[in-house]
């Protein structure tokens, strides 16, 4: 747990006349592949046929040319790009997850954690269901089924299931007529939705799927909200809405979600920029250059040199070969992955006094390596500035923060830190700025790893 793991990313397609899904829904989640990195899988439906494949490895190495073309054509497609955060990496819980029932099939992709899977789970085994899978998507299959062999259509079986799976959902599936779509009641997991020029819907994790698909953004799914769409348009049903106060994750701003996405409204870049404001107005520094580190880093950096006049530089380039896939072959290989994604500039670097910027420290050692490599470089200073508040709490709705164990801030001082890391001083973004990031409501936001305010509890 040295960083930070993304969330999962969904993404679907409905259009009005069959065509290659295939390329689009593989163009959409090329667009979502910093949300995951383990697996990829695509649904394709013709005609009330599903097809599906679904791999380990990064979109475009589990989708070539051939299983493109052999994935045929469609009117509604679903896809998925995958880091376990439940369930591990098992080639058997990548996504979609298809099930074909006495009423038809269903393939299903899931952004987000239950917090009552585990409850779930044995309740339905007790009931006779056998799973095939670890991961709590698998649950959310077996939930809607049984609602369906009790309810007229597909949406009103998942608009019961709704009551039955609490926690972080965003989920896009097809029956074999409909596209659905949905958010939970909290709204923890962003979803959106979009049209094309040809009137196809789109729906994905992220603004920034639709705009690598064509589609314009039409405007996020409420929480609680079911989207339906069938050749007889397309129709939302709210019964789920406004149950609870709405609690979006505060780190899709701070980390998850790419910067050039919008999500209820606010710029990710902007929420950034202003958290790098924030640092500069409360943990100011004597620099000669701000920089950060790549991707994450960057846009709070340039906030942070904005607000405190520092100049903006770049000091550390990324390697955009070695993936967050790569398995390094031994721990002094692993020990030296840090050096193998990233290069520091020297000629920007020497003789300064540097502001690093970074996303968040979680164990430390990744920040200290850092730390280290920027001074080798021949930075006289370096001030160590991170646009997140400590972690002090584990994550149950799908960022891989899973106990306080291997937390640096639970155990240690920020000067402790700062000693620990290597750096000439050390400063946090605060709980109160996190939540101010955007224009929204700051209680509109879950920070429970931060602050210990969990808008559920977690059922064993």
């Amino acid at each position: 747990m040295d960083e930070l793991r993304e969330e999962c990313g969904v993404f679907g397609i409905w259009s009005p006349e069959k065509k290659a899904l295939p390329y689009i829904v593989a163009t959409g989640l090329t667009a979502l592949q910093h949300r995951g990195q383990e697996a990829a899988g695509m649904a394709i439906n013709e005609d009330r046929n599903i097809r599906y494949h679904k791999a380990p490895g990064l979109a475009g190495d589990v989708f070539t040319h051939q299983v493109l073309e052999e994935m045929g054509s469609g009117q509604i497609a679903v896809g998925h790009v995958r880091y376990a955060t439940t369930g591990g990496g098992s080639a058997l819980n990548a996504q979609p997850m298809v099930v074909r029932h006495v009423k038809g099939q269903l393939a299903l992709c899931h952004n987000g954690n239950l917090t009552n899977s585990s409850k779930l789970r044995r309740e339905l085994e007790l009931k006779g269901c056998i799973f095939q899978t670890t991961s709590d998507t698998e649950v959310i299959s077996y939930i809607i089924t049984r609602k369906r062999l009790e309810k007229p259509s597909i949406e009103s079986a998942l608009e019961a299931a709704m009551d039955e799976i609490k926690g972080a959902y965003s989920l896009v599936l097809t029956s074999p007529t409909k596209l659905m779509a949905c958010r939970d009641p909290l709204g923890m997991r962003p979803l959106v939705y979009g049209l094309t020029d040809d009137g196809s819907y789109v729906f994905a994790s992220e603004t920034c799927a639709l705009t690598a698909v064509g589609a314009k953004l039409i405007r996020d799914v409420k929480p609680g909200e079911i989207i339906v769409i069938d050749g007889s348009g397309i129709r939302s049903i709210e019964t789920n809405c406004n149950k609870e106060k709405r609690k979006l994750c505060v780190f899709e701003y701070i980390y998850f979600s790419r910067p050039d996405s919008v999500i209820e409204g606010e710029s990710v870049h902007e929420a950034r920029v202003r958290a790098g404001k924030y640092l500069a107005k409360n943990h100011p520094a004597k620099a000669d250059i701000v920089i950060g580190v790549p991707d994450s880093g960057l846009d709070a950096a340039l906030g942070f040199s904005m607000e405190s006049g520092i100049p903006y530089g770049i000091g550390l380039i990324k390697n955009k070969y070695i993936g967050r896939t790569f398995i390094a072959p031994g721990q002094s290989h692993r020990e030296n992955l840090v050096s193998q994604k990233m290069g520091p500039i020297e000629s920007v670097l020497k003789g300064k006094s540097v502001v690093l910027v970074d996303d968040s420290i979680v164990r430390g050692t990744t920040s200290e390596r850092i730390v280290a490599m920027i001074r080798k470089a021949g930075a006289r200073e370096v001030h160590m500035r991170i646009s997140s508040p400590p972690f002090l709490n584990p994550c149950y709705f799908g960022t891989d923060v899973d106990s306080r164990e291997n937390l640096i801030a639970v155990h240690h001082t920020n000067d402790e830190i700062c000693k620990m890391i290597g750096a000439d001083s050390l400063g946090f973004l605060s709980p109160m700025d996190a939540r101010n990031l955007t224009g929204a409501d700051p209680e509109s936001f879950c920070a429970a790893c931060f602050d210990g305010k969990y808008p559920l509890d977690k059922e064993e």
